[in-house]
């Protein structure tokens, strides 16, 4: 009896863990967004998602990862850029992939001839995978699944190196989504301007300057305070790019 209430008590812990950057990184995205909408734009998007939040629906496609109606878009969350490549350049996954995706909703949004249910299901894919894509090894090189298959010890823990970056680091903080969003800082109006310029490509190549960074670990694989030192920022600079660009997205559709 001791053994079983040992693993019922374990089982939400281990999961809480796995999912916490889903629910803070993506969540923190979505709120940031929301507070550079246009009016237009909010009320609009609002009525799409039946007055759920941007930071609500942010993890949508996460949770859908578990429903076999949906397999057609898992590989819709990375792309593989070698190095020294252009996106054009590469080969494209027949099955899609983030840049191409990210592309195609916003041309199917700006059109606006979905059904409610494509319009709704588009906007939270839309808001999760330009989340995704400022993450830098969601635009992996080749070779090692995006970090995945890096493996790495975190403050002594098993790990690898793109679970450092989906969830370790921050994690590390203790934050609510809220605090995250609060914290990663506000950008005046000729930042955003800038930040919005800039596109769908443009965010994956800066990703894939992060690279020599992200890849800066000790041979033994030991990473702790150090590496959170060295890279927190960045992770916290990602989450504010994503969300000011996904609002600028946003205003082009809606506002």
């Amino acid at each position: 009896m001791k053994k079983l209430v040992c693993i019922l008590l374990f089982i939400p812990l281990f999961v809480g863990q796995v999912f916490a950057w889903g629910q803070n990184g993506h969540r923190a995205v979505g709120l940031i967004a929301e507070q550079h909408l246009s009016k237009k734009a909010k009320k609009k998007i609002r009525k799409v998602l039946q007055d759920n939040s941007l930071a609500e629906v942010s993890v949508w496609m996460d949770d859908i990862k578990s429903d076999t109606a949906y397999n057609h878009t898992h590989d819709w969350h990375w792309v593989t850029i070698p190095a020294g490549m252009k996106y054009d350049q590469t080969e494209k996954n027949p099955h899609g992939d983030i840049i191409m995706k990210i592309e195609e909703l916003v041309k199917a949004l700006q059109a606006n001839n979905l059904t409610e249910k494509q319009h709704q299901e588009y906007l939270k894919y839309l808001v999760h995978l330009v989340g995704d894509l400022h993450q830098p090894l969601h635009v992996g090189k080749e070779g090692d699944s995006g970090g995945n298959a890096v493996k790495v010890q975190w403050f002594g823990q098993p790990s690898n190196l793109h679970r450092v970056w989906d969830s370790d680091m921050i994690e590390s903080k203790d934050l609510s989504f809220t605090e995250l969003a609060l914290f990663v800082g506000n950008p005046d109006k000729d930042q955003v301007k800038q930040l919005q310029s800039t596109t769908v490509r443009d965010w994956a190549y800066e990703s894939v300057g992060y690279r020599q960074q992200v890849y800066n670990i000790p041979l033994d694989g030991k990473l702790g305070y150090r590496y959170n030192y060295d890279n927190f920022s960045t992770v916290e600079q990602r989450i504010l790019q994503a969300g000011i660009r996904l609002a600028g997205i946003l205003n082009q559709i809606y506002g």
